[in-house]
């Protein structure tokens, strides 16, 4: 597994990373694939205290016990669950995000979280003490890194005006090429690195039913679908490329719920890795892109 640095963190990550929120949520499930990861390379293991309640946390904390050195834990925070466990709000203020981060070191079983991110966001927020929380978390030594996750261009400027995160999650795929417009080539000039979700669009590109995403009508998906479907190479190992070719990308974070999809992400993986970049580039020609209509 390739590696990529992150400039504004003191470690690399993998190309490929373990997104968590798709874990069962039988434990002892769980815990095999995210240890079927960490054996192939794919240590970089992203999860929120939003997953499951918590749970998603403890599992993996579980999971690493006996090997905490050979893991990145990637986090996030900034959703409160409301005490009826009805849902959650966004809290960005500086005194939750410092005793949520605590909670999650519980349910971690760790004494720091290499990359925590900020789980939301919008141009309204307290921005100022919102990112004094981190700094202050990063002095106490609890956090190595902190990221913010957004697909929001106003957010990302407004951040990195203020205090430059060392990583961004945003959406992207063939479905979702709304950074190439304006986030990419700003993030590409400086040290801000991505961390890609929805590679696979939710599957959709790839074994799920056709339907409506963002203004592309299911008609509309199938045909995109079809097209990376009409070539020698797996549809997944065309996806992993399409995504890591972009420079701002630091990993793909991609799901799995069960040790057979660590399996099959690994091989698409060493597959996308063969294929040229020219081929990808007459790819993304062909295909249609769109646009931020928001929070630009």
């Amino acid at each position: 597994m390739n590696r990529r640095t992150l400039p504004l963190a003191d470690f690399q990550i993998p190309e490929i990373s373990l997104g968590c929120m798709s874990l069962p949520e039988k434990k002892n499930e769980g815990i095999k694939i995210i240890q079927a990861a960490i054996s192939s390379g794919i240590n970089l293991l992203d999860t929120a205290d939003l997953y499951q309640r918590g749970f998603n946390e403890e599992m993996v904390g579980e999971a690493i016990q006996d090997r905490r050195d050979q893991v990145l834990l990637a986090s996030k925070v900034g959703n409160e669950w409301r005490k009826d466990g009805s849902g959650w709000d966004w809290n960005p203020k500086k005194e939750y995000i410092l005793k949520a981060v605590d909670a999650s070191l519980a349910r971690l079983k760790t004494d720091y979280i290499d990359l925590c991110q900020l789980h939301g966001g919008t141009i309204e927020d307290p921005w100022d003490e919102t990112l004094e929380a981190f700094e202050i978390l990063k002095k106490e030594g609890k956090i190595r890194a902190f990221g913010i996750s957004s697909i929001r261009p106003n957010v990302i400027r407004k951040v990195m005006e203020l205090n430059p995160p060392a990583s961004i999650m945003m959406q992207y795929s063939p479905l979702d090429r709304r950074p190439e417009e304006v986030v990419f080539p700003v993030l590409e000039q400086s040290e801000i690195r991505v961390l890609v979700r929805g590679a696979f669009a939710k599957g959709l590109l790839i074994d799920k039913e056709s339907s409506d995403f963002l203004s592309y009508h299911a008609e509309k998906v199938k045909a995109m679908k079809d097209f990376l479907n009409s070539f020698v190479y797996s549809t997944e190992s065309l996806l992993i490329r399409f995504g890591l070719s972009q420079k701002a990308v630091a990993s793909l974070v991609i799901g799995a719920s069960s040790v057979g999809q660590v399996e099959k992400m690994l091989r698409a993986y060493e597959e996308g890795m063969q294929i040229e970049e020219d081929f990808i580039q007459a790819i993304r020609r062909k295909l249609p892109a769109n646009h931020y209509q928001d929070h630009r």
